[in-house]
């Protein structure tokens, strides 16, 4: 195998097994790193992790509810005793509701911060503690457009996104000094699993593709993927952070 961008690299992923999850455990694979896939439910990683074992790569799946803090201590340190450390965090996991701000329960703010901006804190926080030791590393997290601009309905997902983008520089600036890099991509929408019962309205996808405002397509899973992969690979060895926005154009409108 051709040395790559992260070979002898190991990366988590969390929500690996579908969407743009699954395309960034695939392009960190592609480009030499050995992949531990987050998952709630193992057996929806097994093909996915059969395709990366395919490639060469050493690849291992641990469950992991990103809500369930203790849990996801107990797989951070499942894989770093079964793969031997952890370089890469992609914290991918996030979600988030459509409801009129007048209407959102304070059950359903809870759920979305927990789920969304809690998750990337304490796993980064957990991977972090492992990574100063090891002498540096590189977590990445997903956030969204949805932090840079206001989406009509989805206040409290924007809100979640938002404090992750912020968390990504506060993040950046305090662990820099372990060698520890920091940074975010802010996606617009990307055709997956999730984003297809809103993209499949012809209106709202016309009036989405108008937003995006200079290349006016919906985005592919593997171009949020190869953005995460530079920011985690020693090519960005300078950048900490920054929110890459992977967005078309929408934001510099």
């Amino acid at each position: 195998m051709q040395p790559t961008a992260l070979n002898g690299s190991v990366a988590l992923v969390t929500a690996a097994s579908r969407g743009i999850g699954r395309a960034i455990a695939l392009d960190l694979a592609t480009n030499g790193a050995d992949v531990a896939l987050g998952v709630r439910d193992t057996e929806s990683a097994t093909e996915l992790a059969a395709e990366i074992s395919a490639m060469g790569r050493r690849v291992t799946v641990v469950a992991m509810d990103v809500t369930d803090l203790p849990s996801c201590r107990r797989a951070v340190d499942d894989v770093i005793a079964d793969l031997g450390t952890i370089d890469v965090l992609v914290n991918n996991a996030g979600g988030g509701i459509v409801e009129d701000a007048l209407d959102v329960t304070e059950e359903h703010f809870d759920s979305v911060w927990a789920l969304t901006t809690k998750s990337t804190f304490f796993v980064s926080q957990h991977v972090a503690r492992h990574m100063r030791t090891a002498g540096g590393g590189s977590i990445v997290n997903v956030a969204s457009q949805a932090g840079l601009v206001a989406l009509p309905g989805e206040s409290v997902y924007c809100l979640s996104k938002a404090a992750v983008i912020h968390l990504t520089k506060c993040l950046a600036v305090e662990w820099g000094q372990y060698g520890i890099r920091v940074n975010a991509v802010a996606p617009t929408f990307i055709e997956t699993d999730g984003t297809a019962p809103a993209l499949s309205d012809a209106a709202f996808r016309t009036d989405t593709v108008e937003r995006i405002a200079a290349l006016h397509r919906i985005g592919q899973p593997e171009e949020v993927a190869a953005a995460v992969t530079f920011l985690a690979g020693e090519g960005a060895s300078l950048v900490t952070g920054t929110a890459l926005p992977i967005d078309g154009g929408w934001t510099a409108r």
